[in-house]
């Protein structure tokens, strides 16, 4: 589907069909909407259904009459019934009159515009539309990365508890995902240079200052995405330290039982051999049964008053 809407005297309203200064919303959108946008903008198909496709990269491309942006923007997705976030393609295209922008499907970074929660926002100033866009996408960024380290924290938090498997993978989605953020940063930063330097539509000293706070924004995002990988890999360490620890634990406590188990029975073993009664001791003493389970429990009670001294118990 696809939505039209036009700012007039800084109140954002709803049209019917797309005018000059509008901006055209695209949202999972058809093959014949595709169709019917490009045909009414000359726009080559090909760009229009680019940001449909999720392998696409951030970039910027000029062709005749129109621009072409595309930007990386973050959303949640759900990986081992476990709530991620991944990064889709959100893509700008600037005509002289009008801008439009495709996304594969709804996000609350462009939902905040259509709600007219962003002060100063008009669909006709373009490249300030296109830098509060971001901004908001930067945002965004920080927002779930904030999420991600709870996850995080929540994790490291069972560590001396409850620790299974499950842990041990939802701390890889989460590494994963840092990953996809970071190549998206990059990327989207590698656009905001370039857009810097953009000549098509005039910039104004306002639009180039929103540029800069931007810039900046995006900037903390990729320090917190390095600062969060390098502190989600000490926790899968950890993560991997402790529960190794605990397998030793109880290979050490297996072992010891083990050796517990033996001594009584290589004494029975030896007093149940077939030879001559007088040859075996306590065979003919009264009870010599009783005596030899006595000395079975003292070398089985020294036996772990050793092991303990040796903190093998």
């Amino acid at each position: 589907m696809y939505e039209v809407f036009r700012t007039d005297h800084g109140v954002l309203s709803q049209l019917e069909q797309p005018k000059e200064g509008c901006w055209i919303n695209m949202v999972g959108p058809t093959s014949r909407e595709l169709n019917e946008i490009a045909e009414m903008y000359e726009i080559d198909l090909t760009d229009l259904a680019t940001a449909l496709d999720e392998e696409e990269s951030s970039r910027i491309s000029l062709e005749d009459g129109y621009t072409l942006i595309l930007v990386d923007i973050p959303t949640p997705e759900v990986r081992h019934e476990k709530k991620m976030y991944t990064t889709i393609p959100l893509g700008i295209i600037l005509k002289s009159d009008t801008i439009i922008t495709i996304c594969k499907e709804e996000t609350p970074i462009l939902t905040y515009f259509i709600r007219n929660k962003i002060k100063e926002f008009s669909t006709k100033k373009k490249m300030r539309f296109i830098y509060q866009l971001l901004y908001r996408s930067a945002a965004s960024y920080q927002i779930n990365l904030r999420l991600i380290d709870k996850k995080r924290i929540e994790i490291e938090e069972r560590v001396m508890g409850n620790t299974t498997d499950m842990d041990l993978i939802e701390l890889h989605e989460l590494e994963s995902t840092l990953v996809y953020f970071a190549t998206s940063l990059r990327s989207n930063s590698i656009v905001l240079e370039r857009l810097r330097r953009y000549k098509r539509i005039e910039q104004y000293p306002e639009d180039m200052e929103l540029l800069e706070d931007v810039t900046v924004e995006y900037q903390q995002a990729i320090e917190m995405t390095s600062i969060y990988r390098d502190v989600i890999d000490g926790t899968r360490q950890l993560l991997s330290s402790v529960i190794d620890n605990r397998l030793n634990n109880v290979m050490k406590r297996l072992t010891s039982l083990t050796v517990l188990m033996a001594i009584p029975t290589i004494i029975s073993g030896i007093w149940g051999m077939n030879t001559a009664e007088k040859y075996m001791p306590f065979a003919t003493v009264p009870y010599g049964f009783a005596i030899i389970c006595i000395g079975i429990v003292v070398v089985c009670i020294f036996v772990i008053w050793y092991m303990k001294k040796k903190k093998m118990l």
